[in-house]
């Protein structure tokens, strides 16, 4: 098929940006780039989705999610309120995520996908957790990033908080995903090893967890509120990241999650190792939590992408978000411009590629057929010199007319193609009531 008729973005430093481009793509791989004239007489036979010159983009990656959120949404304070961090999580996602079944760990996650989809992301890095359904989780939250025509990094969140029996199901489920994920060959799926965070496992299951998802990168929260570095100076006479790294947990595969309290020492570490860093400005705010210090991370040469913890699908929105968040912080209306539209737009591809066999997040010939049609017609000049200042500030996630995935039409004129977004919708308000039940 072929996607053109519009400004395109190719994200890549070759050449960037085309005033009238088109993509052509088969068996789900990229193969030609260039303007649209030319595209459509090589392949005059193929498909053409005209993007009736609204702009053409890659399709978004998200760098930290959990599908699992879903039901959490509108939920109300049942748990109580919560005057710290860990008193939000032992009232509220503690209790929720132990009252999921395999189906709703299906639903939740199916139910992201078509936020996904309609939101222009095309691939996700999730982090999960069903303390009470571990077994079998994450085969079906794949199961439901398949059934919507995504591409999905899943892990399962070992954690010592349930007791020895649940934090052994955790690190089988991992175990058994990364396997099931080389033997499949698929290129929609990669598999990381979850923890959750220093402050919930002991050095008795880090241990175990090293071992056992050794070569396949560690997916885990690290110094997000102010009581997972306390507790670990206190109790180890540690930092978060100089504990992980004793177990050999960072890495270039490993993904640390916020890193909102990290001091300079555990920065340089995280440099030094490779270890890419996943910002989450949305969830920090809303959480209390504190202020990251991505651009100090980055400056220190540290691979920072963008994601939104569960509590969007709208990449756009962390977008701004992120960018309005350092020029507060830091007290400089300067600050983030290059920065902030790296994160998402270059460094959460680079990051994917180190987990997916198959290259995503630009418009090259040999990368995954995802792509994006943004309706936006710009009211000043649109070049490739100032396409991230458009992105940021013109049009949001509700001007995605189309999303093409692995070359197949996902949404096209905002309808979805594959998925009944109404039936799953009221599937999920059934199972949703339950989970409350159980909460």
């Amino acid at each position: 098929m072929i996607v053109g008729g519009g400004p395109l973005v190719t994200r890549d430093d070759g050449c960037p940006f085309l005033p009238d481009g088109a993509v052509a793509i088969e068996a789900g791989r990229i193969v030609a780039v260039g303007p649209t004239e030319e595209i459509r007489r090589r392949w005059g036979e193929a498909d053409f989705l005209d993007a009736r010159g609204g702009l053409i983009h890659p399709g978004l990656i998200n760098g930290h999610m959990h599908f699992y959120s879903t039901f959490a949404r509108g939920f109300g304070g049942k748990g109580g309120s919560a005057a710290t961090f860990t008193e939000l999580l032992e009232r509220l996602w503690w209790r929720l995520d132990k009252a999921l079944t395999l189906e709703d760990c299906y639903y939740s996650a199916l139910y992201a996908v078509v936020e996904a989809v309609k939101c222009g992301c095309t691939t996700l890095m999730d982090h999960h957790a069903s303390p009470r359904a571990v077994r079998g989780s994450l085969f079906e939250v794949a199961r439901a990033v398949l059934d919507g025509g995504l591409a999905a990094s899943l892990c399962y969140e070992v954690s010592d908080r349930d007791g020895p029996d649940v934090a052994a199901e955790g690190i089988a489920e991992n175990r058994a995903f990364i396997d099931h994920v080389a033997a499949s060959g698929e290129p929609r799926l990669a598999a990381a090893f979850g923890l959750h965070a220093s402050m919930t496992l002991s050095d008795a299951t880090l241990e175990r967890c090293a071992a056992a998802g050794e070569g396949a990168g560690f997916h885990v929260h690290v110094a997000e509120g102010p009581e997972d570095e306390r507790l670990c100076r206190e109790r180890h006479g540690l930092s978060v990241v100089g504990r992980l790294q004793r177990f050999g947990l960072l890495g270039p595969r490993s993904l640390a999650i916020h890193c909102v309290h990290v001091d300079d020492d555990e920065k340089e570490l995280l440099a030094e190792t490779e270890t890419a860093v996943v910002h989450n400005p949305e969830s920090n705010m809303g959480n209390a939590v504190g202020f990251a210090p991505v651009l100090d991370l980055m400056k220190r040469g540290v691979l920072v992408g963008l994601g939104t913890d569960g509590y969007v699908s709208d990449l756009f929105r962390s977008l701004a978000l992120a960018n309005a968040l350092q020029k507060q912080g830091l007290a400089d209306p300067d600050a983030g411009w290059t920065e902030v539209p790296t994160m998402l737009f270059r460094n959460n591809a680079r990051i994917a590629d180190r987990h997916f066999s198959l290259p995503r997040g630009r418009l090259v010939p040999g990368f995954a057929g995802d792509v994006i049609v943004i309706d936006y017609r710009p009211p000043t000049e649109l070049s490739e010199k100032n396409v991230n200042g458009h992105l940021l500030f013109g049009p949001g996630a509700v001007n995605v007319v189309a999303t093409v995935a692995s070359g197949e039409v996902l949404m096209k004129d905002r309808c979805l193609t594959r998925l009944d977004e109404p039936a799953i919708a009221a599937r999920c308000r059934e199972l949703a009531r339950a989970v409350h039940g159980r909460f």
